[in-house]
């Protein structure tokens, strides 16, 4: 199977890593929906973050201290950073808008991805990506069907979708020079740090079972990075692009499955 798989053009391999990143993400959101009325986002948000970092732990015991070495230690943390504000950015969308809306503003991110693409990446995009990417959003919108009223946090939810698409690309170029696992360690890092603020606001003390589900987060968080960041490394942004939709699969999946959500006729189409 492995060699099979490393036969496969780059930007099929890179979409098989996407698919298996978007079950990773889709079921850390479930985790994430069961613990919502208990624990607050930012709170939710800090836990990813500081366990993602934990779940990075085992790397150290492969590549010792070598592993944070890097040669784009100012890009590194600007992509932390940004990542961080991003993470902050849709927790608080979540919290504070209708979810349809939050989530649809969220895939934003890929009409921002393209040009962001072609301007810093050099990428070419021809009509049939142009096409797929089109296609993806207008159906996220059919299925969401948001409410299209504009409040504050609606602007936070741009913002974060803006740089969701700016930590794709410093992503790409940051995979030329640097291990997958260096990038997980310095985000890690940073948006414990990021997070920590917030989350002392809103604070509240988990007892034993919540925290296993909060490790969960954090290690689900992290793997689904990991296969996001070795997509992007073998493959093309505005190719890859299209394939993060499946998210809404397997959301629509686990929804069904675990919550009882029935989808209606816009949905299924």
């Amino acid at each position: 199977m492995r060699v099979r798989v490393r036969g496969l053009p780059d930007n099929a391999r890179g979409a098989l890593w996407i698919v298996l990143g978007c079950i990773m993400f889709s079921s850390m959101t479930t985790v994430v929906k069961l613990l919502g009325g208990t624990f607050d986002s930012f709170q939710l948000a800090f836990f990813r973050a500081l366990f993602g970092l934990f779940a990075v732990a085992p790397f150290f015991f492969r590549f010792g201290l070598g592993m944070v070495r890097t040669k784009r230690l100012g890009l590194q943390l600007t992509r932390a950073v940004c990542g961080s504000c991003a993470m902050l950015c849709g927790f608080y969308a979540i919290t504070n808008l209708p979810l349809a809306d939050a989530v649809s503003i969220s895939y934003a991110r890929a009409l921002f991805l393209i040009p962001l693409a072609v301007l810093f990446l050099g990428e070419v995009v021809r009509m049939r990506r142009w096409s797929a990417t089109a296609i993806g959003f207008i159906g996220v919108i059919i299925m969401l069907r948001p409410g299209g009223e504009i409040a504050p946090a609606t602007l936070v939810a741009v913002l974060g979708a803006f740089l969701v698409a700016a930590v794709t690309v410093m992503i790409k170029k940051l995979s030329t020079t640097e291990s997958p696992e260096s990038m997980l360690f310095y985000f890690g890092a940073v948006s414990s740090l990021v997070a920590l603020g917030p989350a002392l606001m809103v604070w509240r003390a988990p007892t034993f079972a919540e925290l296993t589900f909060l490790m969960a987060i954090g290690a689900l968080g992290a793997a689904g990075q990991y296969c996001m960041i070795r997509a992007y490394r073998i493959g093309e942004a505005t190719a890859l692009l299209p394939f993060d939709y499946t998210r809404l699969l397997f959301a629509g999946a686990i929804g069904f499955l675990l919550f009882a959500e029935i989808p209606d006729n816009w949905t299924v189409m």
